[in-house]
């Protein structure tokens, strides 16, 4: 366990010094991060370098699903691995029921989450339709949702593209949703999540500045 926590800080420190240098990568705060809050965390999803970005950024480790084939590296593997990524097979990752098991196992043993409700990369840098999985999520679970949002990964590492470009990189993190019992409860308690998310991921979009 300690050998393991060290590799991550150091593979964490590394990817996040490079990113610091090579892309100018910052990130910013809307509040204060609960310490004794575990969150989910929903991002937009433009490139491959997402979930780097933000498990070099939040400042504990993040746990999220991620294609068994990126595990298949002697680099990239590892390094993946020590930063939460859980290899998931094919079929599991189509089929939304153990997919949806999966995020709520990570939650449930107490770890943060990341996830990206757009379901998939974006092919134009543009935030797509949030798909109502991290609302059933949330509700199962009463768990707060923390938005955040990526500037700049679309263009640094489009899909299909295999080299990094020395964009400028921003991750931002707004603002916890949380919602009540009776919400969770709610027949249309994952509406009212999906609303309140999609307005909060909306507005950080817009904040490129």
């Amino acid at each position: 366990m300690k050998q393991n926590k060290i590799f991550y800080a150091i593979v964490k420190n590394f990817f996040k010094l490079l990113l610091k240098i090579y892309n100018r990568c910052s990130s910013r705060w809307l509040t204060d991060l609960d310490p004794n809050e575990k969150y989910i965390v929903a991002c937009n999803h433009a490139s491959n370098l997402d979930p780097l970005i933000v498990g070099c950024f939040f400042p504990r480790r993040l746990k999220y699903l991620a294609k068994e084939e990126l595990f298949e590296g002697w680099f990239l593997g590892p390094c993946i691995t020590a930063l939460g990524a859980v290899p998931v097979s094919r079929s599991t990752n189509a089929s939304a029921a153990s997919a949806l098991k999966g995020f709520m196992k990570l939650y449930q043993d107490g770890n943060d989450v990341l996830i990206f409700p757009e379901g998939g990369r974006s092919l134009d840098g543009k935030l797509q339709p949030l798909e109502a999985g991290v609302a059933l999520i949330a509700a199962h679970e009463r768990a707060p949702i923390l938005p955040a949002f990526i500037h700049g990964s679309f263009k640094a590492m489009p899909t299909g593209s295999a080299f990094v470009k020395p964009t400028k990189l921003r991750v931002t993190f707004g603002k916890p949703l949380k919602f009540s019992d009776e919400v969770y409860r709610s027949k249309d308690g994952r509406n009212v999540i999906m609303d309140s998310l999609n307005k909060a991921m909306r507005e950080l979009e817009s904040s490129a500045s």
